[in-house]
């Protein structure tokens, strides 16, 4: 018999089936995108007062030069750069009072991706897997899509750690979109169909009498359910990875870019049953969000690549009646500093910031059309209702129907969870 190693399913009826996480590598401003600070107006220039985790290294406060425009039927203030997600907003539920534990990109990109500062721990989606199982047998339960395989840490980021091998994420590099460009030998030009059933049942068999005088051993049954899942993802990723099949109109609607194709791959994927899908955003830089130079430009340029794409995710799934069951996240590591970073010659920069910033969830249970929590009148710190990236994890897993205290494994000895011994849910962003 296989050797079942998932988790019993869902504690509780979930709100959310599936989840896109919208990662914006580098840590995006809250300053310039949900969280509008007109006291940094007031205060340009001044150099920021107490305890802080990096010494100032410009020029003293730095206000946005962003018009903030109220949006929606719910008035949640969106910055002119993301024009299209302004469009969205009453989907969305803003989160201005994001915290984390360090403003480094590698502890923040683990703590945000697995929980844990120091790889390597299981990704949330590794452990959504094991909580929930596949809910197709024919295609990977979580996809990563990244443009290229140069992203910090890298790996690490979907690994399964000591979770079974199963619940690893297939990663896809997407510079290219083509089918056979996408999952590299989908196709068996030596052998058809039915030769190929023979092969792999024999190399089942084999593996299975390897497997029965070694006891269980979870890396050799991954090894299995990978082979079978390879063979079945001959029929359905033909499809499923190909946006070719979509409408002109659709197609348009996402626009061209990189991340344009990613965030409508992600979508074909979770409707044809894939759980987790990350899209990484990585355009001219494997940080590109991460603007210590040259801010007001760069920041321009990164939404107006991302906003298009992240909005239309959000209009597509809602007009296909997807969005109900369907988390979007959206946002990065942590966000950028309130003051100024002045490198020579470069016009200014915001440096990395973690004790306050926003993230941006739509769809799966959550609440739209509103703002939880706040940061102080300068962007500095969480003022009201502090949300932990342990908090965050709390929720998606409570959303899809998962305990986060009771969603553990045994390993080394001891029991291992998403959220170690921390974290909460968030209730009050809950539809």
């Amino acid at each position: 018999p296989r050797l079942e190693a998932a988790a019993a399913g869902p504690h509780f009826t979930p709100r959310a089936r599936r989840v896109i996480f919208l990662f914006m590598n580098g840590g995006p401003s809250h300053l310039d995108t949900f969280d509008p600070k007109p006291e940094l107006q007031k205060r340009s220039g001044e150099q920021p007062a107490g305890e802080l985790f990096k010494k100032s290294k410009g020029t003293g406060f730095l206000p946005s030069p962003l018009r903030f425009d109220r949006c929606g039927q719910s008035g949640i203030e969106v910055s002119e750069t993301l024009p299209h997600l302004a469009g969205v907003i009453d989907e969305c539920c803003v989160i201005r009072s994001m915290h984390t534990d360090v403003p480094n990109h590698e502890p923040g990109l683990l703590l945000m991706h697995c929980g844990h500062q120091q790889p390597i721990r299981p990704s949330f989606g590794s452990w959504l897997l094991y909580g929930l199982g596949t809910a197709n047998r024919n295609l990977p339960g979580y996809v990563v899509l990244r443009p290229t395989p140069k992203i910090v840490v890298g790996p690490a980021l979907w690994s399964n750690s000591f979770l079974p091998a199963e619940y690893q994420a297939t990663s896809v590099v997407t510079a290219r979109t083509e089918v056979d460009r996408l999952i590299a030998h989908i196709r068996n030009s030596g052998l058809p169909e039915p030769e190929q059933r023979e092969q792999l049942d024999l190399i089942a068999r084999l593996n299975r009498r390897h497997l029965a005088g070694r006891g269980e051993d979870a890396e050799l049954e991954g090894q299995i359910q990978t082979m079978e899942t390879a063979f079945r993802m001959q029929r359905e990723a033909m499809d499923a990875f190909d946006i070719g099949r979509e409408p002109e109109h659709i197609r348009t609607l996402y626009g061209n870019s990189p991340f344009a194709r990613s965030c409508l791959l992600a979508r074909r994927l979770v409707e044809s049953g894939v759980r987790v899908v990350t899209v990484y955003y990585v355009n001219d830089g494997n940080q590109p969000w991460d603007t210590h130079s040259n801010h007001d430009a760069g920041h321009r340029r990164l939404c107006a690549d991302a906003d298009r794409p992240s909005a239309a995710l959000i209009a597509d799934l809602r007009q296909r009646g997807m969005l109900d069951d369907t988390l979007v996240i959206w946002g990065g590591e942590f966000g950028r500093t309130p003051y100024a970073e002045n490198q020579k010659d470069q016009p200014a920069g915001r440096d990395h910031h973690h004790t306050a910033f926003s993230m941006l969830l739509a769809g799966g249970g959550v609440r739209g059309g509103m703002v939880y929590g706040a940061s102080d009148d300068l962007g500095m710190t969480v003022a009201k209702d502090p949300v932990h990236v342990h908090d965050l994890h709390a929720t998606i897993l409570h959303l899809m129907g998962l305990d986060h205290e009771r969603l553990t494994y045994r390993y080394a000895g001891r029991d291992f969870r998403l959220t170690d011994v921390h974290g909460s849910v968030v209730r009050d962003i809950l539809a």
